[in-house]
């Protein structure tokens, strides 16, 4: 049986809670609180603030050291969702998994099972309490730092800066990669702005082959100075194969999830 979600934290558009199915210690969702809210300036700088404040609560409480951001664009995960973390609802929401070397259980090691094979890691009262707390003074701090002020929770430094995101280079048909330019070595610097340019750069993937949507991940290193990369997987309900077999080693992918 699902657990029940449970809510860590709600800003004014977007929440952090744990998912029905939490699949490690380290597993969240940063979900819309209402589905109908269109995606603007103001939610994508709201999302960075969810985001921000959970990527400092996950670095404060349990010593993460990378988060990868998983989520399906014009995309339901169906079946066994090997690779995906299964749909909740319809509702919005981008799956956050903390990394940290004292992890005993790797997102990629319940993401291989089918579905219904996956057991909810848990119950993580003690640790959520901690995480609750940490989130809104993170959120507090966030806010107080203003939108054009500097440090890990400021969305971006300088919210007028324009970034946007450009193709890399995938490896397989179907694999696509974006990148920001200029570059960044963590999602909470970005700007709001950056957000709607990765938006468009998704709707601008081709669809041929019968791709109707996409699986994204993305490997936010933050401390490593890595840089961020978006891998987007063509999907499609008749596919002949799940591309995540084929794509699960790729450094940047197994480095977000085995």
């Amino acid at each position: 049986m699902p657990l029940a979600r449970r809510l860590l934290f709600r800003s004014s558009m977007w929440e952090v809670a744990r998912p029905r199915t939490p699949l490690t210690e380290g597993h969240f969702m940063v979900r819309l609180s209402d589905p109908a809210t269109p995606f603007t300036q103001e939610s994508a700088a709201d999302w960075l603030l969810c985001y921000s404040a959970a990527r400092a609560a996950l670095n404060d409480v349990l010593h993460s050291t990378l988060c990868s951001v998983m989520f399906p664009f014009r995309w339901h995960p169906l079946g066994s969702a090997i690779g995906e973390p299964a749909a909740e609802s319809s509702t919005p929401g981008f799956h956050l998994f903390a990394r940290w070397p004292g992890e005993t259980t790797t997102p990629g090691g319940q993401l291989a099972l089918p579905a219904h094979r996956r057991r909810a890691a848990g119950p993580f009262d003690d640790l959520d309490a901690e995480l609750r707390l940490a989130l809104r003074e993170a959120a507090a701090s966030h806010r107080a730092s203003g939108p054009l002020a500097s440090g890990p929770l400021a969305s971006g430094g300088d919210s007028r800066r324009s970034v946007r995101w450009v193709p890399g280079h995938g490896t397989a048909p179907g694999h696509h990669v974006l990148v920001p330019e200029p570059g960044s070595g963590a999602i909470s610097g970005l700007p709001p702005s950056s957000l709607l340019s990765l938006a468009a750069a998704l709707e601008a993937l081709p669809t041929s082959g019968g791709v109707t949507g996409f699986s994204c991940v993305m490997a936010d290193p933050a401390h490593s100075g890595g840089r961020l990369e978006l891998h987007a997987l063509g999907r499609s309900a008749g596919e002949e194969r799940n591309p995540w077999e084929s794509l699960k080693n790729l450094p940047q992918i197994s480095l977000a999830l085995l």
